[in-house]
């Protein structure tokens, strides 16, 4: 790999071991995707002789071991990053350019694959609020060193088993992210801080924290990014408004329900006008709180990223390796572009000789918030 930056793979059934040396030396490249709003992957190229026992080795292990566990490390400078923790779920074999040679591919995702194989319906949960079925269903996963953080959204309707009794639907993944698009939430799988180890969270997307080294549009020697573009769309806003109905006169009084989420500060000095209003007509009949409940859920899965880029970037000259849900910033795209934005996708590309990035960005409106961006 490039001066300054090692990669350490490990594979295994459910502890991964380093991989040995043959498989290390057949390695040609390395590809892994993190999205803020869609499951993790990576995938795997292996340069390897048409006798090499790593044919029989891998294709052998993928069929008789159910979990295969990939992880992936990248340390620069000292500083090791966990860039994939997962599964794999599909190998493949091509021919090559070169007689004797073939290209093996390793394709697979991250541990939320592990969650979406057994149907569970049926399960009760009863007299439990949302934030503790979550809990319980990540408990099951223990094995993968899964480390729960759940935070319980502001109105919780909890159920009275002599009302009503909750009951799993589908699979633990399904089941668990139905759950956070209800309360307007966020589930995902956040690989490290160590190797082995994992963060399930659930709760709402927290757009806080600390803030990643500013990438450097157009300033000369400074510069860091290979390209980096912004497209601006203000058509996706809008304010739901539910009604509660009254418990003497039984009349529907509506109440609209801005998006006021403490975890997602605005990041833009001038945010997109709601175009259009949502009537929420059902939550009549429900209580006020749970009412208030889908009302800031659509409040939070309504408010725009009116300003989005997107663009590439070298990491030795970046000195940094860019991770997907945290903050960065942005320097030198002029006033409007200038200032925080939210990570929401990193795709890592390592090859001999070369690790590349390239990433989306978001915030809602244009014109930072803050008048200087950390270095």
């Amino acid at each position: 790999m490039l001066k300054g930056i090692h990669l350490t793979l490990l594979v295994g059934p459910g502890l991964p071991i380093p991989a040995p040396k043959p498989l290390m030396d057949a390695l040609e490249s390395v590809e892994v995707t993190s999205s803020a709003d869609s499951p993790s992957g990576f995938q795997l190229s292996f340069v390897v002789d048409n006798r090499s026992p790593l044919h029989t080795l891998l294709l052998v292990a993928g069929g008789q071991v159910p979990w295969l566990r990939v992880i992936l490390v990248a340390t620069m400078n000292s500083l090791p990053t966990v860039l994939m923790d997962g599964l794999i779920t599909r190998q493949e074999i091509t021919g090559g350019n070169e007689p004797g040679q073939s290209r093996l591919t390793i394709t697979g995702e991250d541990l939320t694959v592990a969650m979406d194989k057994q149907d569970m319906s049926g399960l009760p949960y009863p007299a439990m609020p949302p934030a503790a079925r979550v809990a319980l269903i990540v408990a099951r996963y223990g094995l993968y060193g899964m480390l729960p953080i759940i935070i319980p959204s502001l109105f919780e309707d909890i159920p009275i088993p002599v009302e009503r009794i909750p009951t799993h639907e589908g699979t633990d993944l399904a089941y668990v992210r139905q759950l956070a698009k209800e309360a307007g939430h966020v589930f995902y799988i956040e690989p490290g801080p160590l190797p082995g180890a994992n963060v399930a969270y659930w709760g709402p997307e927290i757009r806080l924290g600390p803030v990643q080294p500013a990438l450097n549009l157009g300033m000369d020697v400074h510069s860091n990014v290979e390209a980096l573009s912004f497209a601006v769309n203000q058509s996706g806003a809008e304010i739901p408004i539910v009604f509660i109905q009254n418990p003497i006169t039984k009349f529907p009084i509506p109440l609209p329900v801005p998006d006021v989420s403490l975890a997602n500060p605005p990041l833009g000095l001038i945010p997109p006008l709601p175009k259009s209003i949502k009537l929420m007509k059902e939550t009549a009949k429900l209580s006020p709180i749970a009412a208030l409940g889908k009302g800031l859920a659509a409040a939070a899965g309504s408010s725009a990223d009116a300003v989005t880029g997107d663009g590439s970037l070298d990491v030795l000259r970046y000195g940094h390796v860019l991770r997907a849900r945290q903050l960065v910033g942005v320097r030198g795209a002029g006033l409007s572009f200038d200032g925080l934005y939210y990570v929401k996708k990193v795709s890592s590309k390592l090859k001999a000789g070369e690790f590349k990035q390239s990433f989306s960005l978001a915030r809602n409106g244009l014109i930072s918030t803050l008048p200087l961006v950390p270095a």
